[in-house]
């Protein structure tokens, strides 16, 4: 891409060169103003296309350590270097066309090689600038867009040349220099909206309609609650933006990073020029039930809580946890933090709540263990068949391995139950299969089994 975009701005330094040398050589053979306007014209062109090239090979540098946001801007600088040169020529032509307006007519010759150059000249401008247009939109390049302002606005002004030398053919002296004040017109024009968009680029414009794109498109992701702030500019042909998404505070932390790729992904899937940084910004949603915005307080105070329960006694609210601390702390300490955990739920979610705290010991994170005899794994195995019997609709005793620990034995089983019953209903049944083999075996630290739905 930067190849092509280097190889077109040089073939415009050709195009716009040998326009300035042959409008120049005619302007002066046949005295027109109109055609020595064009002609400056076209050297001002071919000094912004010489500009342009350079500009665009060191805008298509990397980021370095002292430009974190790469050398876009130098296209920048470039257009709005060409956008002065645009006005002191308009100043010259202006000036120029009102003299003879006013005094005295110069002598003009509308011969055939005058008609001849213009009309090459409106040929050569309108296909270099609907190149120039059609790169410029692919590349998102400022300098090349601000060339093809050129072509395109020498088009239209060598086309009133032709009108100028027209009405000279017919007699009208000063048609010349009207052509020429309405050459100045269309130069600045052109020179009045290449400007305005490069001085929005150099001051960080946000470019319009990229802030309702960008925002749009982040809204899609599940999950994105809001889009806080947005901020965009562009530098060259990239778009960086930074944006703050809100999204809800039970959120894991790795969801969260999985949203924010996704909000990414879905930016530069659309917009390949775009750049963004991304904020996240947990808070409480409208939606969230009572058991999250509790869950969110003990991962907030890095506690372990499971059974929570939320239940409603008349107009009041009534919560029940279980805490895990570790075992090897004092009563003291674990009911000062129980405290501190009860006194956040009740900030969070009113004087009038009631919350009750169990405190338990926290398993270890590792426990050393080896294979148990496979004497006892069958005795453990046989029991477990036998006392299945007891709790339909579960069976099918299957994957028993037990573990010899320092502190007992641990135990995983598999069983098979009914697809359609709840997972209350299983679990519970579970748990009594649990009881009845642990009251067997007191030994037993754990059990966990496992339940499948029957094939």
């Amino acid at each position: 891409m930067q190849d092509r975009k280097e190889k077109v701005a040089l073939s415009s330094i050709f195009a716009s060169g040998g326009l300035t040398l042959t409008k120049g050589a005619i302007g002066i053979l046949t005295g027109s103003l109109a055609i020595l306007s064009e002609a400056a014209h076209s050297l001002i062109d071919f000094v912004a296309t010489v500009m342009t090239y350079f500009a665009v090979r060191v805008s298509g540098k990397p980021a370095d350590e002292e430009h974190h946001y790469g050398h876009g801007k130098v296209e920048s600088v470039s257009a709005l270097a060409e956008t002065g040169l645009l006005f002191v020529l308009c100043a010259f032509v202006i000036w120029e066309a009102a003299k003879r307006l006013i005094g005295e007519h110069a002598a003009v010759e509308a011969t055939t090689a005058a008609f001849a150059v213009m009309a090459i000249s409106v040929v050569v401008d309108f296909f270099r600038a609907r190149l120039l247009y059609r790169v410029a939109e692919e590349t998102k390049s400022e300098a090349l867009e601000a060339d093809a302002l050129h072509f395109g606005s020498d088009m239209w002004s060598s086309l009133a040349v032709i009108a100028g030398l027209f009405g000279v053919l017919m007699g009208y002296q000063w048609a010349d220099a009207a052509a020429a004040l309405v050459v100045a017109i269309f130069v600045c024009l052109a020179g009045w909206r290449l400007g305005r968009r490069t001085i929005d680029t150099l001051l960080d414009t946000a470019p319009e309609g990229v802030s309702e794109r960008l925002t749009a498109i982040a809204a899609r992701i599940p999950g994105v609650a809001e889009v806080e702030r947005l901020r965009a500019r562009r530098v060259g042909n990239q778009l960086f933006a930074d944006m703050t998404i809100v999204v809800s505070r039970t959120l894991p932390m790795d969801g969260v990073a999985a949203m924010r790729d996704a909000v990414i992904s879905a930016i530069t899937r659309e917009m390949p020029e775009a750049e963004v940084s991304i904020t996240t910004e947990p808070r409480a949603l409208d939606n969230e039930t009572v058991m999250e915005r509790v869950a969110v307080i003990a991962r907030n105070r890095a506690l372990l809580v499971h059974h929570v329960t939320v239940h409603a006694i008349g107009s009041r609210l009534s919560v029940s946890l279980d805490l895990e601390v570790d075992g090897s702390m004092s009563l003291g300490s674990a009911h000062t933090i129980a405290d501190g955990l009860e006194d956040a739920i009740i900030s969070e979610l009113g004087e009038d709540v009631e919350v009750e705290t169990h405190i338990e010991p926290l398993q270890p994170d590792s426990l050393a263990g080896r294979d148990a005899a496979a004497e006892k794994t069958a005795r453990m195995r046989a029991a477990l068949v036998d006392l299945i019997k007891e709790f339909p609709p579960l069976c099918e005793i299957h994957d028993v391995r037990i573990r010899d620990t320092d502190d007992g034995e641990i135990v995983n089983f598999h069983c098979r139950t009914d697809a359609t019953a709840s997972v209350r209903a299983v679990h519970e049944k579970v748990d009594d299969l649990e009881r009845a083999l642990r009251k067997q075996f007191p030994s037993i630290k754990r059990v966990i089994g496992h339940a499948e739905p029957m094939t």
